[in-house]
């Protein structure tokens, strides 16, 4: 019989994640986030993989990339960018940016300044044409 019901588990484990969204951009390890989970870092790990299909490293690497794809589209430096998402070296930073995006920060960046400037340029060309041909913005 199971010590637990498995919705203390689950809770205790997003609760743990959640943890993370809020806090990517500070110091933290995994013996600090199996402590806020209120387990053993091997037993959390488990755990967190199981529902997440990360480890909760790699899911914290996930969110900070997220992040730095968000404040990089907003025009942030990549050094900014490295260190507000809470990376310390910007050597591994971009490494890891490569490596999950598939392109160097700094390209990235590039890329959307200049998807930006084509959706200024002509901004119905990036309208499903089914939706602009609804209200009118196509002829058929």
């Amino acid at each position: 019989m199971e010590q637990y019901p498995k919705v203390y588990l689950y809770r205790r484990i997003v609760q743990a994640k959640l943890f993370i969204d809020k806090n990517y951009a500070e110091r933290i390890d995994l013996g600090y986030i199996s402590d806020e989970a209120c387990f053993s870092k091997f037993h959390f790990t488990r755990l967190f993989k199981a529902i997440y299909a990360k480890t909760p490293h790699q899911y914290l690497t996930w969110v900070r990339i997220e992040k730095a794809q968000q404040l990089l589209r907003e025009d942030k430096s990549v050094s900014e960018t490295c260190f507000l998402v809470g990376f310390d070296s910007l050597t591994s930073f971009s490494g890891l940016f490569k490596r999950n995006v598939g392109i160097s920060p700094s390209s990235y960046q590039a890329q959307m300044q200049q998807l930006k400037l084509a959706i200024k340029k002509s901004p119905v060309s990036f309208v499903p044409s089914c939706f602009a041909l609804q209200h009118g913005w196509l002829e058929e």
